[in-house]
């Protein structure tokens, strides 16, 4: 007999086709057998040793993060019950140009520095790799879910230039181009950028377009968070579009938001640049999640020249008051480059975590806010939390618009990314929920999306761009990663009170046919591993 059938699971199978009716057999991990409305035909229906009725559930593909921040939290805590719970079954790993591959011992120094905010200071991980494929031979260990990896090209910068913005020597470039392409050879799924972080955002289009031409080689994707979300977004768009058609490269628009108040309304124009370069044959994606806050880092609203140097330089920056008061009158006069063009609002800058518990009163609290209760100017308050946590303070930035969140969200080129920040007292709690907020509130409630069509952006379209041959889709033969949900009950728990809240309505979810999720509850099975890039012939 099977390992496990399915029965009578309402299949939405990815694809974004009617649902149907379904026994499905799993064996070996994978899907050996779909039979479609096998009660209803009085047919032979399949056994199995292990039966589970699914009735009144969707069977749907595992969903794909396109947009993670769990480099260091997948090692760090085996449970990863903010992602399983979700029913997430591969998460993409790398964003925004930083990660902890490749490095060697003083850029990992410096990353773990510039990115704290993100995935903590990193001091309790073994941090037992420098190549890409240690790291990924390191999450093939055992992992709760699996995941892919894009090479970080601020941290490729950092390691071949150093955090100066300047231009490559011809030698930095050709140590540029082959770091990328040793990583892309070992596993990587693409290259990823972070273009209002240092030191990622000082490298000009000349050098980003050569870094894409080793990307296309290779057969992989290009992701750039770009140059700015607010003041010339439209521009950094167009930039990244066509800096990805000169090198032949895919493209795939991380967090493709449209933010602050000289953006209210035109996401339209965004669909339109890219329906156009589409039509002329473009290859393009893009995520977006499904709220209107974004989340980084306090550090990264800093103008670029406060950074440079790497983060002792950009602290000793802020030690100086000279200094302290030129990099107020960028943010709040000016608008800094770290702040996309616009000039700072405090009372949208809502501190979500940091480092050193001693400065816990600050979370939930906008800097405003904070600034009000001690008597003093906003920037002295930020300053006194840059200063006093080492850059590690994480924030809320409210500042985005729900019509545009509904407008891309429809795009048939969109996926889904949480672009989720699992530090911090406070995080954002799309981190949590923003899966099943997508089903529960975007489609049963609001109906801006089907439900076949929502579950088609967040498996089958991901896993095409990320060229996965058989997972994202419910087909004989593929393998089984599967989500098993109630339409009617499933939604977030994780609220912006409270953000660590396990959605409801997911009580079942497997990856290669082992239960992550059973009956609602995280089982101890480390059943993910490193999904490596499929090669093309000439690697």
């Amino acid at each position: 007999m099977e390992q496990l059938v399915i029965r009578d699971a309402d299949v939405v199978d990815g694809s974004g086709e009617p649902s149907y009716r379904a026994d499905v057999v799993i064996d070996g991990g994978r899907i050996v057998s779909i039979v479609k409305e096998a009660a209803a035909a009085g047919c032979q229906r399949p056994r199995a040793m292990r039966e589970l009725d699914a009735e009144g559930l969707v069977l749907s593909p595992g969903f794909v993060d396109m947009h993670a921040h769990s480099d260091l939290a997948l090692l760090r805590d085996p449970d990863h019950s903010a992602k399983a719970a979700q029913g997430v079954t591969l998460e993409v790993l790398g964003q925004d140009g930083l990660s902890y591959a490749p490095v060697d011992d003083r850029t990992l120094a410096e990353v773990r520095g510039a990115i704290a905010g993100w995935n903590g200071s990193g001091d309790d991980i073994d941090v037992d790799w420098r190549s890409v494929g240690e790291y990924l031979d390191r999450l093939d260990r055992g992992i709760a879910v699996n995941a892919a990896y894009l090479v970080p090209q601020g941290t490729v910068r950092a390691l071949a230039v150093g955090w100066e913005d300047r231009a490559a020597t011809p030698a930095e470039l050709d140590h540029m181009r082959r770091l990328v392409a040793e990583g892309l050879a070992q596993g990587a799924v693409g290259l990823s950028s972070g273009l209002t972080y240092t030191p990622g955002m000082y490298a000009p289009d000349a050098e980003l377009t050569e870094l894409c031409r080793v990307v296309a080689e290779y057969g992989g994707y290009y992701c750039p968070h770009h140059r700015s979300y607010g003041a010339g977004a439209l521009e950094a768009y167009a930039e990244m579009v066509a800096l990805t058609r000169e090198a032949g490269c895919p493209l795939h628009l991380a967090h493709a938001t449209m933010n602050f108040g000289v953006n209210k309304g035109r996401a339209p124009e965004l669909l339109a640049l890219l329906d156009e370069a589409l039509a002329a044959g473009a290859d393009i994606t893009l995520d977006t999640y499904p709220y209107t806050p974004g989340s980084t880092t306090l550090a990264a609203m800093l103008p670029s020249w406060a950074n440079e140097g790497g983060p002792a330089a950009a602290l000793a920056r802020l030690a100086d008051d000279d200094t302290s008061e030129r990099i107020r009158h960028h943010l709040e006069a000016v608008g800094s480059d770290g702040c996309h063009g616009v000039p700072i609002e405090w009372d949208t800058i809502e501190i979500s975590g940091v480092g050193d518990p001693a400065l816990t009163e600050f979370v939930g609290r906008t800097v405003e806010e904070s600034a009000r209760l001690r008597g003093e100017p906003p920037w002295t308050t930020a300053r006194h939390l840059l200063l006093t946590d080492r850059l590690a303070p994480s924030i809320l930035q409210h500042v985005g618009h729900e019509e545009n969140v509904r407008t891309i969200m429809r795009h048939p080129v969109h996926t889904g990314g949480s672009d989720g920040i699992l530090q911090g007292t406070k995080p954002h709690p799309r981190a949590y929920g923003t899966f099943p907020h997508y089903l529960g509130h975007y489609v049963r409630e609001l109906g801006v999306l089907s439900l076949e069509e929502c579950v088609a952006h967040l498996t089958a379209r991901p896993a095409a761009r990320l060229r996965l041959p058989d997972r994202g889709l419910v087909h004989e033969g593929y393998r089984a990663d599967l989500v098993l949900f109630d339409p009617q009950t499933v939604a977030a728990g994780s609220t912006f009170d409270n953000p660590r809240q396990l959605p409801t309505g997911i009580p079942h979810v497997l990856i290669d046919g082992r239960f992550v999720i059973e009956d609602g509850g995280r089982t101890d099975a480390l059943a993910g591993r490193a999904i490596r890039r499929t090669p093309l012939q000439r690697p």
